[in-house]
């Protein structure tokens, strides 16, 4: 290689050396800058929660609920579909209630009685 063709080389790698270490360096600022942000934001949030427990907060004070955008069709399908699940489970419970309510165990069967008329 040339000579002036050499200096350019070595020009370029230490200018690139140069700008690799400041965007290293920058970059290093940038994640500790992160890292701050982060802490101050954890601590605040503690903070906020601690001040929010020690303050009586009204029960009245919770978010409404969101109006789902459904059709007539679809809610009407939805309500089917929810009353038959509450009436299984009526059914379910009644049915364990019914049984749960008999603790001891079936009586035992006897054998069915021998009669002369084959009946």
């Amino acid at each position: 290689m040339k000579p002036k063709k050499l200096k350019k080389r070595i020009q370029q790698l230490e200018k690139s050396l140069r700008e690799g270490s400041e965007k290293l360096a920058r970059l290093k600022r940038r994640l500790q800058q992160a890292e701050t942000a982060k802490s101050l934001k954890a601590a605040r949030k503690s903070a906020a929660r601690a001040t929010a427990s020690a303050g009586n907060r009204p029960s009245s004070a919770k978010k409404p609920k969101k109006k789902l955008n459904l059709s007539p069709e679809r809610r009407a399908q939805l309500a089917a579909a929810m009353k038959a699940r509450w009436a299984a489970k009526r059914a379910a419970e009644g049915n364990s209630a019914t049984s749960g309510d008999q603790n001891s165990p079936p009586p035992p069967m006897q054998p069915p009685e021998n009669r002369g008329d084959g009946v």
